[in-house]
């Protein structure tokens, strides 16, 4: 005889529903139908939260919704493999019929990844785009060893260029270059003294204490994590349902902004422009704020273009794990 389990929970007028239908099939297709609130155990709701009743008929999962006829034929269908398999008399067969029911440390460790990976995911981007705020913090402190430690290891990711960072604990918060036109603002020129045309001085320049001293990443670049942990941050506290952001809206709203931008600044300056027509291209410079803004919608638009594909496929292997560990607590009682 097979053997039935009912998932549901109390006040659940489909798993009522279900469970008079399984009885009506009893003397059609005999079975032990066995009733389990997945609310007894957390792999269950992990498993069938969001979709009791669920019948569990030997290897087959009927899933709400269903009907009538769909549940009698999986019921045959359960009874049928059941009768074959116990006319066969092959080790191999057996072997394989168990080996899903086996829990390995590989599946636990993948359960305990899909459950805690967006917390994973948050400290990693926000440790990641958070120290390069201790050099400066250091270098304040007179802790210059730890500090320039800071900017050699993102210097191999990031220019560094110093009219294109932000400052902490100086006069400005940003020290622009003057072809950017931001009034208000001493240049980065006038600040440093030094020529707008050396590109090495702007990147190793790391400030001093009147001028405050660089964050050892780019605006665009801490916008860019700032965005992708923003929108982790978001994803988290919503419950992890908001769906994955078409690719035609993460294109115009997240890439053609910071193309533009970066795109423009790159090819109208040197050397770049040399290879350009004349009057193709205006030089520009941006802007602190423009830097921000596209980084900050790039980062952003691209978590949400990803984090929810992640999460469905997450989602998937946890139910999956789940279920082989309710199998394995079922086998055990």
């Amino acid at each position: 005889m097979i053997s039935v389990r009912l998932y549901t929970r109390k006040d659940c007028h489909l798993c009522e529903q279900a469970k008079n239908l399984l009885r009506g099939m009893q003397k059609d297709v005999p079975h032990d139908l066995e009733e389990v609130d997945i609310d007894s155990n957390r792999h269950y709701r992990d498993a069938y939260g969001y979709e009791i009743p669920v019948v569990e008929i030997g290897p087959y999962t009927v899933k709400s919704p269903f009907s009538e006829q769909e549940l009698l034929l999986t019921l045959r269908a359960a009874a049928d493999r059941e009768q074959q398999i116990k006319d066969l008399d092959d080790a191999g067969v057996q072997s394989m019929v168990q080996q899903g029911k086996v829990v390995t440390r590989a599946d636990r460790f993948s359960y305990w990844l899909s459950r805690h990976y967006l917390v994973l995911i948050n400290a990693i981007v926000l440790l990641y785009f958070g120290i390069p705020f201790l050099a400066p913090v250091f270098m304040v402190n007179g802790w210059e060893r730890p500090g320039r430690l800071i900017y050699s290891a993102y210097g191999l990711v990031c220019h560094q260029f110093a009219f294109r960072s932000w400052f902490l604990f100086g006069e400005q918060a940003a020290y622009p270059l003057e072809d950017a036109g931001i009034e208000g603002l001493n240049s980065y020129e006038q600040s440093t003294g030094l020529d707008r045309d050396d590109i090495w001085a702007a990147r190793q320049f790391v400030g001093n204490l009147e001028l405050g001293y660089k964050v050892a990443f780019c605006e665009r670049d801490i916008a860019i994590y700032g965005g992708i942990f923003l929108f982790g941050l978001i994803f988290s506290l919503t419950g992890r349902r908001l769906k994955s952001l078409p690719w035609y809206f993460w294109v115009l709203i997240g890439i053609v902004p910071i193309a533009a931008d970066g795109l423009s600044q790159l090819l109208s300056q040197p050397p770049m422009d040399l290879i350009i027509p004349d009057g193709w291209l205006a030089y520009r410079e941006s802007t602190p704020f423009l830097r921000t803004l596209t980084g900050g919608l790039f980062g952003f638009t691209t978590a949400w273009f990803g984090i929810p594909m992640v999460e469905d496929t997450m989602a998937d292997t946890k139910k999956y794990i789940a279920w082989k560990i309710s199998q394995l607590e079922k086998g055990a009682e």
